[in-house]
């Protein structure tokens, strides 16, 4: 995280520390509840599934109303509440019996939907140099999240149970709320609030540029989940790898694909380059998968297959959230990655669907292993279709002030006035640390009333 602040290191350390234990909450049940799940009271292949999805689905379902809530209220306040529902969903499902407990648990995880929140803070408290490097952070945490779930997730399960298990996503939750106590307070200027809810919504969803990069990532992860139902068999009967090591498969790919992708990242910002390199990243995703289609028999070929396939995960991963932050409308920033985590948890829950037609054609003979990886290649070269109709998105300019010390309601009026300044786009004060991150344009920008609108303020 090197050109960063200490406090943009700081915030960006906390807020993709948090995303992760809430991630590893997440994801250390899949592996695992298919089997224990079998022994609650009125358990069914049907429920069982239901329980593992209805956290997803309660997640797309309310992404969109706390991203809105977002531009309206405090974002760690909201970060705080979804954190207190993750807990006490564990809790409810760690001290149920039956099957419809633990549904009711994973419902009540679910509507912590935080993951808008989250990325619209991480956002205001990084410049826009640092965005891409800040959301890279984000998607390594997932993916490192996603390696070492399937690690520890069966070694929980065995010593505690699946009371155990979810009892440690409660305790991931609490850990990660002392982690939101240590994010700096930002003070944004929020000027769309005249502006009605209906009204901010249809111009976030009849956003072009938006709805690419929302199709986006419902594919990227559509594609992953479908991928890893097929993968974890192929591990199995092709490379004849027990499933209680695939983990150690996971961990080294995850990691390689996240250093491999960290030079297209830097030359997406540092060059200008991002919609090129957001367009290869496409490509090399959808090579990935053929790789696996036409190797996955050999297990250097399918772990070849998985390196490409995570290259291009985790460059999307970086690249997505950040172009999004760079084209959202102004003061619509939480609603916009509502729509756009909305769009993720939904992928999601559709690969997983597809994932288990396919291993069920597989299965039944009707398909092979070839086949159902050149599909899912083929829905990735759908997204290159609509991905190549972008535009180059606008590079702004950051320009940090050192202010005045202020409370957080001089700060909100300070970054009011700030915004009111002809070519500043956005205005974050960091209340507390006599910092303000303003994004310009610096063709428009009125230097000379920045200067006067704010006495003592000192660009650093």
């Amino acid at each position: 995280m090197t050109g960063m602040t200490k406090a943009e290191r700081r915030a960006t350390s906390a807020l993709a520390s948090l995303f992760a234990l809430r991630m590893l909450g997440l994801f250390m049940i899949i592996p695992v509840f298919a089997l224990y799940g079998g022994e609650l009271d009125g358990a069914t292949p049907a429920l069982i599934g239901l329980a593992i999805g209805v956290y997803g689905l309660a997640q797309a379902v309310l992404q969109i109303p706390m991203g809105m809530l977002a531009d309206r209220f405090d974002r760690k306040r909201l970060i705080f509440l979804g954190l207190v529902l993750f807990a006490a969903g564990g809790a409810v499902a760690a001290v149920s019996t039956s099957i419809w407990g633990v549904i009711a648990g994973r419902a009540i995880q679910g509507a912590g939907a935080i993951s808008a929140v989250v990325m619209a803070l991480l956002a205001d408290l990084t410049r826009e140099e640092n965005r891409t490097k800040a959301m890279a952070s984000i998607g390594l945490s997932i993916g490192l999240s996603f390696a070492v779930a399937f690690i520890v997730g069966p070694l929980v399960a065995g010593y505690f149970g699946l009371a155990g298990l979810f009892w440690a996503t409660s305790l991931l939750a609490v850990t990660g709320m002392g982690l939101l106590l240590t994010v700096p307070h930002p003070s944004v200027a929020i000027p769309q609030n005249p502006e009605g809810w209906r009204l901010q919504l249809l111009k976030v969803l009849r956003h072009g540029e938006l709805m690419r990069l929302n199709a986006g990532i419902f594919i990227l992860h559509l594609v992953m989940t479908a991928c890893f139902v097929l993968v974890p068999h192929l591990l199995r009967d092709n490379a004849g790898i027990p499933a209680a090591h695939h983990g150690w498969v996971y961990l080294p790919v995850v990691l390689g694909g996240f250093v491999l992708a960290v030079p297209a990242i830097i030359v997406a910002e540092k060059k200008r380059r991002i919609k090129e390199v957001f367009a290869a990243g496409i490509v090399l995703l959808a090579m990935g998968l053929a790789v696996m289609a036409v190797e996955y028999q050999s297990f250097y070929g399918l772990v070849a297959g998985l390196v490409l396939f995570f290259i291009a995960f985790n460059l999307q991963e970086a690249l997505l959230p950040s172009l999004l932050s760079k084209m959202a409308p102004v003061g619509s920033k939480a609603t916009a990655m509502g729509v756009y985590s909305s769009a993720q948890f939904l992928g999601a829950f559709c690969g997983g669907i597809s994932g288990g037609l396919l291993w069920q054609e597989i299965h039944a003979g009707h398909l092979g292993y070839t086949g159902a990886c050149l599909l899912l290649a083929l829905v990735t070269l759908v997204w290159l279709g609509v991905a190549l109709g972008m535009r180059q998105p606008r590079f702004l300019h950051s320009m940090t002030l050192s202010v005045p010390d202020c409370s957080s309601e001089e700060g909100r009026d300070m970054a009011r006035r700030l915004l009111s300044v002809p070519g500043v786009e956005e205005a974050v004060v960091i209340a507390g640390q006599r910092l303000a991150y303003l994004k310009v344009d610096r063709e428009r920008l009125d230097a000379g009333l920045l200067r006067d609108l704010i006495p003592g303020a000192v660009a650093v």
